[in-house]
């Protein structure tokens, strides 16, 4: 089975990922394959460059094909970010065509996006399930 993990809860990322997930994906024995990570609000903080949980991260990710994605307005906002939202304007109006926002001080690998992206990027390596921690 496939599943990606979308991380919205407080803390989540530096306890259930850093503490839980993490330690079984490097043992091989998480039991399913991760196709993919979304990070929103503070947990993108994990991907800042020199993170220990996000270098670990960005290791097996590369060794496992797993997408790596945070929040583009999240991103910005904490200065992990740097370029303009994705798929809306400042004052919240929609965009038809996406603005340019690139990772900055973060681990390797590392995408900014947001929701439209994150499906995209994922189109050839569909999961099967979504989890929301």
């Amino acid at each position: 089975m496939k599943v990606v993990y979308v991380f919205i809860t407080p803390r989540v990322a530096s306890y259930k990922l850093g503490q839980m997930i993490l330690p079984q994906l490097e043992a091989g024995t998480h039991g399913v394959e991760v196709v993919g990570m979304f990070f929103f609000d503070d947990n993108v903080f994990v991907l800042r460059k020199g993170d220990p949980i996000g270098e670990r991260l960005a290791k097996i990710a590369k060794e496992k094909n797993i997408l790596l994605m945070m929040c583009d307005a999240c991103a910005l906002e904490r200065n992990l970010a740097k370029g303009e939202l994705r798929w809306c304007y400042p004052d919240g109006s929609a965009r038809t065509t996406p603005g340019q926002c690139v990772p900055h001080d973060t681990v390797e690998g590392v995408k900014v996006g947001c929701f439209p992206d994150f499906y995209a990027a994922l189109a050839d390596n569909p999961p099967d399930q979504i989890i929301s921690l």
